[in-house]
């Protein structure tokens, strides 16, 4: 499965249903951790509205770490417990913020950026990765986004051995 065109669907739930058929089509063909995670962010650049960036950050020696990604350049490293992907990181949970300019401790690696989601990635108890997105919209996410980008991720784990990436 590759390009393809942009998902127009009437609702949220099945955008994200399709969403995760085309992923899995994507993981189940290629072994790769690089090219997944490279297909991955690929996947949710091209077909979510009103974001600017999309992609990954690989937790390596207690430090998260610029993986594959589409948008502007972006920070490299960012501590654990630091922003809103370190945040996510350090307390295995999902972090949606509606307004990243009154997050305490964000960290502005793009200025256009309002809003963002992280989900960390966890494979037996120990987060792996954060899957990041921004929007240049406030309050772009929601707790559907928020369900089904938990559900990506736990998709990724199905497929992807990422200790091969740390």
């Amino acid at each position: 499965m590759g390009g393809g065109k942009k998902i127009n669907v009437p609702d949220k739930d099945t955008f994200y249903r399709i969403m995760l058929v085309k992923l899995e089509g994507l993981l189940s063909s290629e072994s790769d951790w690089l090219a997944n995670l490279c297909n991955a962010s690929a996947l949710l650049f091209q077909n979510l509205d009103d974001i600017n960036w999309a992609g990954f950050y690989l937790l390596k020696d207690g430090e998260l770490v610029l993986g594959p990604f589409q948008g502007r350049t972006a920070c490299t490293r960012i501590k654990s417990g630091k922003g809103v992907c370190g945040t996510a990181a350090y307390e295995k949970r999902s972090v949606l913020v509606e307004n990243v300019h009154e997050f305490p401790g964000y960290i502005a690696c793009d200025d256009a950026s309002n809003s963002e989601i992280a989900v960390p990635i966890i494979s037996n108890g120990y987060v792996m990765a954060v899957l990041d997105i921004d929007s240049p919209r406030f309050s772009r996410f929601d707790e559907m986004d928020e369900k089904y980008l938990k559900k990506f991720a736990e998709k990724l784990i199905m497929y992807i051995d990422l200790r091969k990436a740390i």
